[in-house]
Protein backbone atom coordinates (compact mmCIF):
# COMPACT_ATOMS: atom_id res chain seq x y z
CA UNK A 1 0.00 0.00 0.00
CA UNK A 2 1.31 3.36 -1.10
CA UNK A 3 1.03 6.56 1.43
CA UNK A 4 -0.05 10.28 0.55
CA UNK A 5 2.05 12.90 2.07
CA UNK A 6 -0.03 15.07 4.24
CA UNK A 7 2.00 18.60 5.04
CA UNK A 8 -0.76 20.79 6.26
CA UNK A 9 -1.13 18.55 9.02
CA UNK A 10 2.71 18.50 9.41
CA UNK A 11 2.41 21.93 9.23
CA UNK A 12 -0.08 22.15 12.18
CA UNK A 13 1.69 19.69 14.25
CA UNK A 14 4.99 21.58 14.20
CA UNK A 15 2.87 25.02 14.85
CA UNK A 16 1.53 23.30 18.10
CA UNK A 17 4.48 21.62 18.98
CA UNK A 18 6.53 25.63 18.66
CA UNK A 19 4.03 26.87 21.66
CA UNK A 20 2.92 23.73 24.06
CA UNK A 21 4.89 21.37 25.70
CA UNK A 22 2.37 18.45 25.06
CA UNK A 23 0.10 17.97 22.26
CA UNK A 24 -2.38 15.17 21.92
CA UNK A 25 -3.44 13.59 18.03
CA UNK A 26 -7.22 12.94 18.49
CA UNK A 27 -8.85 10.83 15.79
CA UNK A 28 -10.31 7.61 14.70
CA UNK A 29 -8.14 4.33 14.97
CA UNK A 30 -6.75 3.99 11.84
CA UNK A 31 -7.04 7.35 10.68
CA UNK A 32 -2.91 7.59 9.97
CA UNK A 33 -1.76 9.31 13.85
CA UNK A 34 0.96 7.02 13.75
CA UNK A 35 2.29 7.37 10.32
CA UNK A 36 1.93 11.14 11.36
CA UNK A 37 4.02 10.56 14.45
CA UNK A 38 6.45 9.00 12.45
CA UNK A 39 7.34 11.86 10.66
CA UNK A 40 8.50 13.48 14.23
CA UNK A 41 10.41 10.66 15.53
CA UNK A 42 10.82 6.86 14.16
CA UNK A 43 9.01 4.11 16.10
CA UNK A 44 12.57 2.52 16.42
CA UNK A 45 13.70 5.24 19.25
CA UNK A 46 13.57 4.78 23.00
CA UNK A 47 11.49 7.57 22.91
CA UNK A 48 8.54 6.01 21.34
CA UNK A 49 6.15 4.22 23.64
CA UNK A 50 3.18 2.48 22.01
CA UNK A 51 1.22 1.06 24.65
CA UNK A 52 -0.47 -1.80 22.60
CA UNK A 53 3.02 -3.29 22.04
CA UNK A 54 3.56 -5.36 25.64
CA UNK A 55 7.47 -4.51 25.41
CA UNK A 56 6.53 -0.74 25.32
CA UNK A 57 4.35 -0.66 27.94
CA UNK A 58 6.52 -2.90 30.52
CA UNK A 59 9.49 -0.05 29.66
CA UNK A 60 6.66 2.39 31.21
CA UNK A 61 6.03 0.27 34.58
CA UNK A 62 8.00 3.00 36.38
CA UNK A 63 6.60 6.20 33.90
CA UNK A 64 8.09 8.89 35.94
CA UNK A 65 11.37 7.81 36.34
CA UNK A 66 11.76 6.43 32.57
CA UNK A 67 10.07 9.81 31.53
CA UNK A 68 11.94 12.35 33.51
CA UNK A 69 15.41 11.18 32.02
CA UNK A 70 14.41 11.66 28.11
CA UNK A 71 15.37 14.77 26.29
CA UNK A 72 13.57 15.60 22.87
CA UNK A 73 10.17 14.54 21.56
CA UNK A 74 8.70 11.41 23.23
CA UNK A 75 6.05 10.03 21.43
CA UNK A 76 3.03 7.84 23.72
CA UNK A 77 0.89 6.17 21.38
CA UNK A 78 -3.24 4.88 22.37
CA UNK A 79 -2.62 7.12 25.65
CA UNK A 80 -5.81 6.37 26.24
CA UNK A 81 -5.21 3.20 27.94
CA UNK A 82 -2.61 4.60 30.49
CA UNK A 83 -5.08 7.27 31.95
CA UNK A 84 -2.76 7.55 34.97
CA UNK A 85 -0.28 9.20 32.81
CA UNK A 86 -2.01 12.64 32.78
CA UNK A 87 -1.50 13.61 36.32
CA UNK A 88 2.15 12.40 36.23
CA UNK A 89 2.95 14.28 32.41
CA UNK A 90 1.41 17.89 34.21
CA UNK A 91 4.00 17.51 36.85
CA UNK A 92 6.50 17.27 34.16
CA UNK A 93 5.27 19.48 31.69
CA UNK A 94 4.94 22.27 34.67
CA UNK A 95 8.76 21.24 36.20
CA UNK A 96 10.81 24.05 34.14
CA UNK A 97 14.15 21.07 34.63
CA UNK A 98 12.43 18.43 32.94
CA UNK A 99 13.96 18.07 29.43
CA UNK A 100 11.11 16.04 27.71
CA UNK A 101 8.31 17.23 25.32
CA UNK A 102 5.25 15.16 24.73
CA UNK A 103 3.15 14.38 21.57
CA UNK A 104 0.05 12.06 22.95
CA UNK A 105 -1.70 9.92 20.55
CA UNK A 106 -4.74 8.48 20.61
CA UNK A 107 -8.24 7.10 19.71
CA UNK A 108 -10.65 9.84 19.57
CA UNK A 109 -12.98 9.98 22.62
CA UNK A 110 -14.53 12.04 25.25
CA UNK A 111 -12.67 10.40 28.37
CA UNK A 112 -9.50 10.81 26.44
CA UNK A 113 -10.18 14.60 25.52
CA UNK A 114 -11.63 15.13 29.45
CA UNK A 115 -8.39 13.43 31.30
CA UNK A 116 -6.41 15.72 28.80
CA UNK A 117 -8.38 18.73 29.58
CA UNK A 118 -8.37 18.14 33.40
CA UNK A 119 -5.53 17.09 34.28
CA UNK A 120 -3.04 18.80 31.09
CA UNK A 121 -5.77 22.02 31.71
CA UNK A 122 -3.62 25.05 29.59
CA UNK A 123 -1.00 22.97 28.72
CA UNK A 124 -1.88 20.74 25.85
CA UNK A 125 -3.06 21.59 22.35
CA UNK A 126 -5.20 19.11 20.79
CA UNK A 127 -4.98 18.56 16.98
CA UNK A 128 -7.44 16.47 15.03
CA UNK A 129 -6.29 13.73 12.65
CA UNK A 130 -9.02 12.20 10.57
CA UNK A 131 -8.64 10.58 7.04
CA UNK A 132 -7.69 12.13 3.76
CA UNK A 133 -8.81 15.08 2.59
CA UNK A 134 -9.85 16.20 -0.99
CA UNK A 135 -6.66 18.54 -0.62
CA UNK A 136 -4.32 16.09 0.46
CA UNK A 137 -6.05 13.01 -2.81
CA UNK A 138 -5.85 15.44 -5.09
CA UNK A 139 -2.08 16.81 -4.58
CA UNK A 140 -1.34 13.08 -4.22
CA UNK A 141 -3.17 12.44 -7.67
CA UNK A 142 -1.69 15.41 -9.63
CA UNK A 143 2.22 14.22 -8.33
CA UNK A 144 1.59 10.63 -9.15
CA UNK A 145 0.10 11.37 -13.06
CA UNK A 146 2.40 14.26 -13.93
CA UNK A 147 5.53 11.88 -13.06
CA UNK A 148 4.47 9.01 -13.99
CA UNK A 149 2.94 9.11 -17.54
CA UNK A 150 1.84 5.06 -17.15
CA UNK A 151 -0.63 6.27 -14.80
CA UNK A 152 -1.59 9.77 -16.67
CA UNK A 153 -4.66 8.86 -19.33
CA UNK A 154 -2.92 11.59 -22.10
CA UNK A 155 -4.65 14.61 -22.66
CA UNK A 156 -6.77 14.96 -19.05
CA UNK A 157 -6.80 18.28 -17.03
CA UNK A 158 -5.77 18.73 -14.05
CA UNK A 159 -9.08 19.33 -13.28
CA UNK A 160 -10.13 15.78 -14.46
CA UNK A 161 -7.88 14.73 -12.41
CA UNK A 162 -8.97 16.03 -9.37
CA UNK A 163 -12.10 15.09 -10.19
CA UNK A 164 -11.26 11.04 -10.53
CA UNK A 165 -9.47 11.86 -6.83
CA UNK A 166 -12.60 12.86 -5.01
CA UNK A 167 -14.79 10.30 -7.00
CA UNK A 168 -12.28 7.52 -5.31
CA UNK A 169 -12.42 9.81 -2.04
CA UNK A 170 -16.43 10.07 -1.85
CA UNK A 171 -16.91 6.27 -2.66
CA UNK A 172 -14.12 4.82 -0.66
CA UNK A 173 -13.70 7.56 2.50
CA UNK A 174 -10.45 8.81 3.63
CA UNK A 175 -9.42 6.43 6.11
CA UNK A 176 -5.81 5.20 4.30
CA UNK A 177 -6.56 1.52 4.46
CA UNK A 178 -9.52 2.10 2.34
CA UNK A 179 -8.35 4.97 -0.17
CA UNK A 180 -5.37 3.20 -1.18
CA UNK A 181 -7.00 -0.50 -1.28
CA UNK A 182 -6.60 -2.50 -4.21
CA UNK A 183 -9.77 -2.39 -5.53
CA UNK A 184 -13.25 -1.25 -4.22
CA UNK A 185 -13.89 -4.68 -2.59
CA UNK A 186 -10.85 -4.73 -0.85
CA UNK A 187 -12.06 -1.46 0.74
CA UNK A 188 -15.18 -1.89 1.40
CA UNK A 189 -13.42 -5.59 3.39
CA UNK A 190 -11.68 -3.21 5.25
CA UNK A 191 -13.91 -0.73 5.94
CA UNK A 192 -16.86 -3.69 7.60
CA UNK A 193 -13.83 -5.13 9.69
CA UNK A 194 -13.21 -1.61 10.85
CA UNK A 195 -16.63 -1.10 11.77
CA UNK A 196 -17.26 -4.31 13.34
CA UNK A 197 -14.04 -3.75 15.41
CA UNK A 198 -14.97 -0.49 16.48
CA UNK A 199 -18.22 -1.35 18.40
CA UNK A 200 -16.66 -4.86 19.65
CA UNK A 201 -13.18 -3.94 20.40
CA UNK A 202 -12.35 0.01 20.54
CA UNK A 203 -15.84 0.96 22.67
CA UNK A 204 -15.47 -1.81 25.01
CA UNK A 205 -11.96 -0.42 25.69
CA UNK A 206 -12.69 2.58 26.29
CA UNK A 207 -15.51 1.64 28.88
CA UNK A 208 -18.75 2.12 26.99
CA UNK A 209 -20.51 -1.02 28.36
CA UNK A 210 -23.14 -1.11 25.47
CA UNK A 211 -24.11 -4.23 23.55
CA UNK A 212 -21.98 -4.67 20.09
CA UNK A 213 -25.01 -5.66 18.08
CA UNK A 214 -27.44 -2.58 19.67
CA UNK A 215 -24.75 -0.21 18.75
CA UNK A 216 -24.17 -1.68 14.94
CA UNK A 217 -27.86 -1.85 14.72
CA UNK A 218 -28.27 1.57 15.70
CA UNK A 219 -24.90 2.48 13.70
CA UNK A 220 -26.91 0.93 10.58
CA UNK A 221 -29.81 2.60 11.05
CA UNK A 222 -28.14 5.98 11.39
CA UNK A 223 -27.27 6.05 8.08
CA UNK A 224 -31.05 6.54 6.70
CA UNK A 225 -30.83 9.76 8.81
CA UNK A 226 -27.41 11.28 7.38
CA UNK A 227 -27.86 14.66 5.59
CA UNK A 228 -31.82 14.79 8.15
CA UNK A 229 -32.44 16.78 11.60
CA UNK A 230 -32.40 14.73 14.58
CA UNK A 231 -35.34 12.61 15.72
CA UNK A 232 -34.34 10.47 18.22
CA UNK A 233 -37.65 8.76 18.57
CA UNK A 234 -38.07 6.73 15.19
CA UNK A 235 -34.73 5.04 15.99
CA UNK A 236 -35.77 4.74 20.06
CA UNK A 237 -38.82 2.74 18.95
CA UNK A 238 -37.28 0.69 16.77
CA UNK A 239 -34.51 -0.29 19.02
CA UNK A 240 -37.25 -0.60 21.57
CA UNK A 241 -35.08 1.93 24.09
CA UNK A 242 -35.40 5.63 25.39
CA UNK A 243 -35.22 8.72 23.68
CA UNK A 244 -32.32 9.73 26.31
CA UNK A 245 -30.53 5.89 25.84
CA UNK A 246 -30.24 6.22 21.35
CA UNK A 247 -28.62 10.15 22.60
CA UNK A 248 -25.77 8.13 24.22
CA UNK A 249 -25.28 5.97 21.22
CA UNK A 250 -25.63 9.30 18.98
CA UNK A 251 -23.07 11.10 21.18
CA UNK A 252 -20.68 8.05 21.37
CA UNK A 253 -20.28 8.12 17.87
CA UNK A 254 -19.73 11.83 17.63
CA UNK A 255 -17.16 11.71 20.57
CA UNK A 256 -15.15 8.85 18.53
CA UNK A 257 -15.28 10.86 15.67
CA UNK A 258 -17.45 8.41 13.40
CA UNK A 259 -20.66 11.38 12.53
CA UNK A 260 -20.83 14.99 12.95
CA UNK A 261 -23.74 16.79 14.95
CA UNK A 262 -24.24 20.40 13.02
CA UNK A 263 -25.45 22.30 15.15
CA UNK A 264 -28.38 24.81 14.13
CA UNK A 265 -27.78 28.94 13.91
CA UNK A 266 -29.84 30.90 16.36
CA UNK A 267 -30.29 34.31 15.73
CA UNK A 268 -33.23 36.84 17.05
CA UNK A 269 -34.81 36.83 13.32
CA UNK A 270 -38.32 37.14 14.56
CA UNK A 271 -38.74 33.46 12.75
CA UNK A 272 -39.42 30.28 14.49
CA UNK A 273 -36.06 28.44 13.63
CA UNK A 274 -35.09 24.75 13.81
CA UNK A 275 -33.23 23.86 17.00
CA UNK A 276 -31.95 20.41 16.51
CA UNK A 277 -28.91 19.39 14.96
CA UNK A 278 -28.34 17.83 11.68
CA UNK A 279 -26.66 14.44 11.55
CA UNK A 280 -23.46 13.53 8.72
CA UNK A 281 -21.43 10.62 8.64
CA UNK A 282 -17.74 11.99 8.57
CA UNK A 283 -16.61 9.64 6.73
CA UNK A 284 -18.73 8.43 3.01
CA UNK A 285 -16.67 5.76 3.13
CA UNK A 286 -17.81 4.36 6.49
CA UNK A 287 -21.78 5.46 5.46
CA UNK A 288 -21.08 3.45 2.26
CA UNK A 289 -20.31 0.31 4.01
CA UNK A 290 -23.21 0.22 6.53
CA UNK A 291 -25.77 0.58 3.11
CA UNK A 292 -23.67 -2.51 1.34
CA UNK A 293 -22.32 0.21 -1.00
CA UNK A 294 -19.48 -1.02 -2.67
CA UNK A 295 -19.14 0.05 -6.23
CA UNK A 296 -19.86 3.66 -8.06
CA UNK A 297 -22.45 2.10 -10.17
CA UNK A 298 -24.16 0.76 -7.21
CA UNK A 299 -23.90 3.97 -5.34
CA UNK A 300 -24.97 6.52 -7.95
CA UNK A 301 -28.07 4.18 -8.35
CA UNK A 302 -29.37 4.30 -4.74
CA UNK A 303 -32.10 6.64 -3.81
CA UNK A 304 -29.47 8.17 -1.09
CA UNK A 305 -27.26 9.11 -3.45
CA UNK A 306 -27.70 12.70 -3.42
CA UNK A 307 -27.55 12.98 0.25
CA UNK A 308 -24.27 10.97 0.39
CA UNK A 309 -22.47 13.26 -1.83
CA UNK A 310 -23.75 16.78 0.07
CA UNK A 311 -23.23 15.22 3.05
CA UNK A 312 -19.46 14.39 1.55
CA UNK A 313 -18.82 18.00 -0.40
CA UNK A 314 -20.01 19.31 3.20
CA UNK A 315 -17.45 17.74 5.46
CA UNK A 316 -14.59 18.73 2.59
CA UNK A 317 -15.22 22.35 3.19
CA UNK A 318 -15.07 22.47 6.54
CA UNK A 319 -11.63 20.52 6.15
CA UNK A 320 -10.33 23.20 3.83
CA UNK A 321 -11.97 26.00 4.92
CA UNK A 322 -11.46 25.59 8.92
CA UNK A 323 -13.42 28.15 9.96
CA UNK A 324 -13.68 29.11 13.16
CA UNK A 325 -17.47 27.82 13.58
CA UNK A 326 -19.88 26.17 11.57
CA UNK A 327 -23.68 25.84 11.20
CA UNK A 328 -26.51 25.06 9.66
CA UNK A 329 -29.91 27.65 9.60
CA UNK A 330 -33.60 26.27 8.88
CA UNK A 331 -36.66 27.85 9.62
CA UNK A 332 -40.23 26.57 10.05
CA UNK A 333 -41.31 29.03 7.14
CA UNK A 334 -38.60 26.88 5.12
CA UNK A 335 -36.25 28.82 4.59
CA UNK A 336 -32.55 26.78 5.12
CA UNK A 337 -28.71 27.01 4.55
CA UNK A 338 -26.53 23.66 4.64
CA UNK A 339 -23.80 25.46 5.95
CA UNK A 340 -22.72 28.70 7.89
CA UNK A 341 -19.24 28.74 8.12
CA UNK A 342 -17.65 31.80 10.73
CA UNK A 343 -14.62 33.17 10.47
CA UNK A 344 -13.52 36.31 12.44
CA UNK A 345 -16.55 38.89 11.92
CA UNK A 346 -17.24 37.15 8.58
CA UNK A 347 -20.00 34.85 7.67
CA UNK A 348 -20.40 32.77 4.63
CA UNK A 349 -22.92 30.66 3.07
CA UNK A 350 -22.75 27.50 1.55
CA UNK A 351 -25.25 25.54 -0.34
CA UNK A 352 -25.02 21.86 -1.52
CA UNK A 353 -26.87 20.09 -3.97
CA UNK A 354 -25.77 16.98 -6.72
CA UNK A 355 -27.56 18.66 -9.63
CA UNK A 356 -25.78 19.59 -13.13
CA UNK A 357 -27.61 23.08 -13.15
CA UNK A 358 -27.38 25.07 -9.96
CA UNK A 359 -29.94 28.04 -9.18
CA UNK A 360 -31.05 30.08 -7.08
CA UNK A 361 -33.91 29.64 -4.64
CA UNK A 362 -36.14 31.98 -2.73
CA UNK A 363 -34.64 30.46 0.56
CA UNK A 364 -30.81 31.20 -0.78
CA UNK A 365 -31.81 34.54 -1.21
CA UNK A 366 -33.41 34.55 2.24
CA UNK A 367 -30.66 33.19 3.79
CA UNK A 368 -28.03 36.02 2.13
CA UNK A 369 -30.35 38.80 2.91
CA UNK A 370 -31.38 37.37 6.76
CA UNK A 371 -28.01 36.14 8.14
CA UNK A 372 -26.16 38.96 6.82
CA UNK A 373 -23.68 36.84 4.51
CA UNK A 374 -20.83 37.89 2.65
CA UNK A 375 -21.37 35.68 -0.04
CA UNK A 376 -22.95 32.50 -0.49
CA UNK A 377 -21.43 29.98 -3.10
CA UNK A 378 -23.35 26.75 -4.60
CA UNK A 379 -21.17 23.41 -4.45
CA UNK A 380 -22.00 21.20 -7.16
CA UNK A 381 -20.51 18.48 -8.68
CA UNK A 382 -20.08 20.37 -12.45
CA UNK A 383 -16.84 22.14 -14.31
CA UNK A 384 -17.49 25.39 -14.45
CA UNK A 385 -17.25 28.07 -11.74
CA UNK A 386 -19.71 31.12 -12.07
CA UNK A 387 -21.49 33.87 -10.88
CA UNK A 388 -25.59 33.26 -10.53
CA UNK A 389 -26.10 36.63 -8.87
CA UNK A 390 -24.71 38.96 -6.89
CA UNK A 391 -22.53 37.77 -3.82
CA UNK A 392 -24.02 33.97 -5.25
CA UNK A 393 -21.39 31.41 -6.87
CA UNK A 394 -21.54 28.45 -8.24
CA UNK A 395 -18.77 26.55 -7.21
CA UNK A 396 -17.48 22.80 -8.79
CA UNK A 397 -16.38 20.27 -6.24
CA UNK A 398 -13.31 19.69 -7.63
CA UNK A 399 -12.62 23.83 -7.29
CA UNK A 400 -12.87 23.43 -3.68
CA UNK A 401 -9.11 24.30 -2.58
CA UNK A 402 -9.75 27.72 -4.16
CA UNK A 403 -12.42 28.40 -1.99
CA UNK A 404 -10.37 28.79 1.42
CA UNK A 405 -8.76 31.68 -0.28
CA UNK A 406 -11.47 33.17 -1.06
Amino acid sequence: MNSIDRPALIDSVHTALARSRAVVLSGPRQSGKSTLAQSFLPRSSARYFDLENPLHESRLSQPMDTLSRLHGLVVIDEVQRRPGLFPMLRVLIDRSDAPGQYLLLGSASAQLLRQSGESLLGRVEVVEVAGFDLGEVAADYLENTSTNTSTSTGGRSEMEHVEAAATQLWLRGGFPRAYLAASDADSLAWRASAISSHVEVDLPQLGLGIAAPAMLRFWRMLAHCHGQVWNAAEPARSLGVSEPTVRRYLDILTHTLMVRQLQPWHENLGKRQVKAPKIYFRDSGMLHALMGLCTMPELLAHPRCGASWEGFALEQVLRLARPDAAYFWSTHQGAELDLLLLKGDRRIGVEFKRADAPSVTRSMRTALQDLKLERLYFVYPGAHRFALEDRIEAVPLSALLPLQET
